[in-house]
């Protein structure tokens, strides 16, 4: 597995966070024995109890910003991933990212002060009582030791709970993906079962960690109740034969539970943590998308492309079969066809989302393969038939992070009307995959997203006006034929206006390419 980035100076942060409240722990317990036996608050207590509760303050807001950087950076792995299961990334991304957090920002500061403060206790009570100090010292161990065994336990348990989550959430979306496909041959009851057994699994799988937890926390507090209550007794008979003085023996009282206060902490914490630390192992042995190597990049603008005898086959499917086709820099061309046959995978191609079972595509006289794919996508808008657009803001999904004019943009895809409409216009939320819009709007907003995109050398348009109706249509041509100035575009259309906006139309059919002649 490798490492966490930033783990070392967050552990050495943490360790130095720790020894301060050793040092306040030892200051505040003085201060305690000193008012417990008559010698009224004093202001070092006063300083004491206030430089803790800024300690737990600002261990807090430092946890919590590392876990938050932690996390996206998991995401952002995560996505970048060659992971080939979309269900179990998916479960990966939320849960076990999510999972992360009582790992993060509980157990390791826990396990850290669990470490520094009983050290520092068990010094001070060396020079203030031995015998009480012998007897923390032996019984302090017998807490990490019931808690290792504990855990030793339960490490298999949560592993395994951790991956019969996994396994269900890749499954369940797979199922959900291809419903209609199980209804129609009859499977979907078959499925149905498969994943209430899967799940019927995971929850027993969680009950039995579960009990493990409870159980261990039982035997933790009794472990360290014991443990004080062993030092407490021999300091109430000594102290009524006169053999310690109160203000020892209050300061001795005071220590003990503080040597064990930690280690039941930690402890506690680590069956919450359990399944965060084995998501983060199975996050972090996910293989990275490795760069091709010899990835070339290319300079920007308006490119040409030379397909050579492109063909590409699913299966036993041909989608294109030996297409020749070149594209000059800056020149615009409609691709017509009836549905299926093969104008989507032509796109597909030219992402390079798809690599041709032969042949091969020249971009400016580079076979796209030696490409830098990121490098090459960062010079192409494109919008597919389907945009997909995310929760969050109309202007989020617009610019989607980028820098970009979203206003001239959505004019420019007749969107500002629709705009204007909503109640908090381009701040307005939408839901997930454009919930709360219609099959129109959401082609708007990602035709407004390639049009956002005005520094790119392509243009990829697969049936942008597809659902939109004729007045719009025309808006959006007219835009789009200004936009279209400088670059090389691909225009994938159905309807003859579409085809107007070309230079060049070329037909498909089962797969081959011929040239068409303007009307």
């Amino acid at each position: 597995m490798p490492p966490l980035p930033g783990l070392r100076r967050y552990l050495i942060s943490l360790t130095c966070l720790g020894s301060l409240t050793a040092a306040v722990v030892l200051v505040q317990a003085e201060g305690l024995a000193t008012l417990l036996t008559g010698g009224g608050i004093g202001v070092p207590l006063v300083i004491a109890i206030a430089a803790r509760v800024l300690l737990v303050g600002g261990q807090g807001m430092f946890t919590g910003r590392f876990t938050a950087s932690v996390k996206a950076g998991l995401r952002r792995r995560l996505l970048g991933s060659d992971a080939e299961q979309a269900g179990a990334v998916a479960t990966r991304i939320t849960k076990g990212v999510d999972a992360t957090e009582p790992y993060l920002i509980g157990y390791l500061p826990a396990l850290v002060t669990s470490v520094l403060v009983p050290v520092a206790v068990l010094v001070r009570l060396f020079t203030t009582d031995l015998a009480s100090a012998l007897i923390v010292t032996v019984t302090v161990p017998l807490v990490p030791v019931f808690a290792a065994l504990i855990g030793l336990h339960t490490k298999s348990r949560t592993e395994r709970q951790w991956d019969l989550l996994s396994r269900l959430g890749g499954h369940f979306l797979d199922v959900v993906r291809g419903l209609g496909t199980l209804k129609v041959f009859g499977r979907a009851g078959a499925q149905e079962r498969t994943v209430r057994e899967m799940a019927g699994a995971h929850t027993d799988a969680t009950l039995r960690t579960l009990r493990v937890a409870f159980l261990s926390a039982l035997v933790l507090e009794l472990v360290a109740t014991l443990s004080v209550a062993l030092v407490a007794v021999p300091i109430g008979f000594r102290l009524l034969e006169g053999g310690m003085t109160a203000h020892t023996a209050m300061l001795v009282l005071v220590l003990a539970p503080e040597a064990y206060l930690p280690l039941r902490a930690a402890g506690a914490k680590f069956h919450a943590a359990a399944e965060g630390l084995a998501a983060l192992r199975d996050t972090l042995a996910v293989p990275l998308r490795t760069p091709r190597a010899g990835a070339r990049t290319r300079r920007r603008g308006a490119p040409e492309i030379v397909l050579e005898r492109v063909s590409v086959h699913y299966g036993d499917h041909r989608a294109l079969s030996e297409v020749d086709l070149s594209v000059s820099a800056g020149e615009h061309i409609a691709v017509l066809g009836p549905s299926g046959a093969g104008k989507s995978t032509l796109l597909a191609v030219l992402l390079g989302f798809v690599t041709p079972t032969s042949g091969r595509v020249l971009i400016d006289g580079v076979d796209l393969r030696e490409l830098d794919q990121e490098d090459w996508l960062a010079d192409v808008a494109w919008v597919p038939q389907r945009p997909t657009l995310f929760r969050g803001s109309v202007e989020d999904n617009i610019a989607l992070g980028r820098p970009a004019d979203v206003a001239a943009a959505a004019k420019a895809a007749a969107l500002d009307q629709v705009v204007a409409g909503l109640p908090e216009g381009y701040r307005t939320r939408i839901g997930e995959l454009g919930e709360g819009l219609s099959s129109g709007q959401r082609q708007r907003i990602g035709l407004a997203r390639a049009l956002a995109r005005t520094e790119t050398g392509l243009l990829l348009l697969d049936e942008p006006t597809a659902r939109l109706d004729h007045r719009t249509e025309a808006a959006v041509l007219s835009a789009t034929r200004r936009m279209l100035d400088g670059r090389t575009a691909v225009l994938v259309a159905h309807r003859p206006a579409m085809a107007e906006l070309a230079t060049r139309v070329v037909e498909v059919r089962a797969g081959r390419l011929r040239a068409r002649e303007l009307a």
